[in-house]
């Protein structure tokens, strides 16, 4: 679920077994998006350990990541267990440091009810 207060809207493509979300802003650029499944590839190293934080009543830390070709682009990636055997996998892009505290803030409002994600059939 994602706060009313953010302006941004949800796109959702759902599966049997996965969730894919992106948070849009207003022009229709991506704010952050996020997949939740039982597994993620995303896996974190300490050595890109960035911010810390909380989603979800959830201590977390985000970790940097770079696009190529975009050297000016902040990434940050996270992952999180959200309930049912499922884990979030939390991304996003800013192309300033207030954007990237936005963001930030923005994700850290997300909820997530074990009752509303996709389980196995």
């Amino acid at each position: 679920m994602l706060p009313a207060d953010t302006g941004l809207r949800w796109e959702y493509r759902g599966s049997a077994d996965s969730d894919f979300c992106r948070a849009l802003r207003a022009d229709g650029s991506e704010a952050f998006g996020l997949y939740i499944a039982s597994k993620s590839p995303f896996e974190p190293k300490r050595s890109d350990r960035a911010e810390a934080a909380t989603i979800d009543g959830k201590p977390i830390h985000w970790y940097r990541g770079e696009l190529a070709g975009k050297p000016n682009v902040q990434v940050r990636e996270t992952l999180l267990e959200v309930g049912n055997g499922k884990m979030a996998h939390i991304w996003m892009q800013a192309s300033s440091p207030e954007q990237l505290k936005e963001v930030l803030g923005q994700t850290e409002g997300l909820r997530f009810p074990s009752t509303r994600l996709s389980v196995n059939k």
